[in-house]
């Protein structure tokens, strides 16, 4: 048995097995080395640290620290307020705020998971009380908050952009329409169940009452426009801004809404911390297997097969979907995109399809991953908050993920999409 194939057996026994992903794949690769012989077991250290060392990573946990820290200080809150004065009124408004509210907070965090989890605790509990059942409740929360790792800025394509040297300006602008269009997909989908089924309109807010949630929620709403103008004018680049992102948090916490504390400030660290740890591990431990592969030429050898066997950049563009919708149902994001990139990336771009749209495709099918049952990540995370069965969460979930599916089918076919914006605002 070639070494490739010792890796991937054995990283197939390990996660079927239940070990940790990170765990797997660092000890997939050093089985691997083992029976190979003549290859140095200090390869895999050594790759662990070159997956980790990039100045761009340092984005994530800045990043995460500052989606913490406007939680805790309560911009989150105030952003809720906001959404749910201008939609409230409807019926199904307080489903239209779940999706807002997302797709506003999308710019702060970045992260699906950590979102779900923060506007869950809030929402969940406020729909089921105003009679909105618990499985559409955790379902809509958990599709509305997969915009978040789309709409810049986004952990996801800061990975992309370490995987294949793209420029994270460029990925974060092409995919702010395709987030947008994610996120007006699925509120179409919750109107349109919330009226059907008759779910409730909450009290109106007349202007003065709109105005007056604006006012409270104006810094949470200027932070991703200030990040966005700060990184295109030259100010700061992709990684600084996530430090200003942080500072700008912790200032607007202690001095302007007076809400963070020592105590609170401390639990933002930690959990940060702790979700930063997970990323880190993962892709140092996809970096050993991705140099294996390197090594072994499963890219090249991939590639001349798809040349040989696909004659159509359609065709290929089809089976990536369904490719990544697949492992995006069985694997974290992250991992996935480690594994994937080096293999598709030369196919894609033989066939002369634009990197940064085959990005979008990328990142949005795997992220649909979140909510696809049996892992869905974030879909077990709004179950568990509003404390609905786990077959009741994936029967509702269902129309979300069909919707998804179409706004990636449009993105997939409709380059311009991802393209247009790039192109107009540029970037380096």
């Amino acid at each position: 048995m070639t070494m490739l194939g010792v890796l991937l057996l054995s990283l197939t026994v390990l996660l079927l097995l239940a070990v940790p992903v990170a765990f797997a794949l660092v000890l997939s690769a050093t089985i691997a080395v083992v029976f190979v012989g003549d290859i140095d077991l200090m390869i895999v250290p050594q790759q662990i640290y070159q997956g980790l060392d990039s100045f761009l990573l340092l984005a994530i946990p800045l990043f995460l620290l500052a989606g913490e820290l406007m939680s805790q200080g309560g911009m989150t809150d105030r952003l809720l307020g906001f959404c749910n004065a201008v939609f409230g009124r409807f019926r199904g408004g307080l489903a239209m705020t779940n999706v807002a509210s997302a797709t506003l907070m999308s710019g702060i965090s970045g992260s699906a998971i950590a979102d779900t989890s923060a506007l869950g605790k809030v929402l969940i509990p406020a729909m089921i009380k105003a009679g909105y059942g618990r499985g559409f409740s955790a379902a809509l929360t958990a599709a509305a908050n997969v915009v978040g790792p789309i709409i810049p800025p986004s952990i996801t394509f800061l990975m992309i952009s370490v995987l294949t040297n793209l420029s994270p300006l460029k990925l974060f602008m092409a995919a702010v329409i395709p987030g947008v269009l994610y996120a007006s997909a699925i509120m179409v989908v919750a109107v349109v169940i919330s009226r059907r089924r008759g779910y409730p309109a909450a009290q109106e807010v007349n202007l003065a009452g709109i105005w007056r949630e604006f006012k409270l929620a104006f810094w949470a709403l200027a932070m991703p426009v200030f990040l966005i103008v700060g990184i295109r004018t030259g100010i700061f680049n992709v990684t600084e801004s996530s430090a200003v992102a942080v500072v700008y948090a912790l200032m607007v916490g202690l001095f302007i809404h007076r809400e963070l504390n020592w105590r609170k400030i401390w639990q933002a660290l930690v959990s940060s911390a702790r979700g930063t740890a997970v990323i880190m591990i993962i892709l140092g431990g996809a970096q050993v297997v991705s140099w294996f592969l390197a090594y072994e030429q499963a890219p090249q050898r991939i590639a001349e097969w798809m040349l040989g066997s696909i004659g159509s950049p359609i065709v290929f563009l089809l089976l990536v979907n369904v490719l990544l919708l697949l492992v995006g149902t069985f694997m974290e994001n992250g991992p996935s995109l480690v594994l994937l990139c080096p293999v598709l990336y030369p196919v894609a771009a033989k066939f002369g399809i634009d990197p940064y749209h085959f990005s979008m495709i990328v990142g949005i099918n795997l992220l649909i991953g979140l909510i696809t049952p049996p892992v869905a990540i974030s879909l077990s995370i709004g179950a568990l908050i509003a404390g609905a069965r786990s077959d009741e969460v994936n029967r509702e979930v269902l129309p979300f993920l069909a919707a998804a599916i179409g706004v990636v089918l449009l993105i997939t076919f409709v380059p311009s999409i991802s393209l247009w914006l790039p192109s107009v605002i540029g970037g380096r």
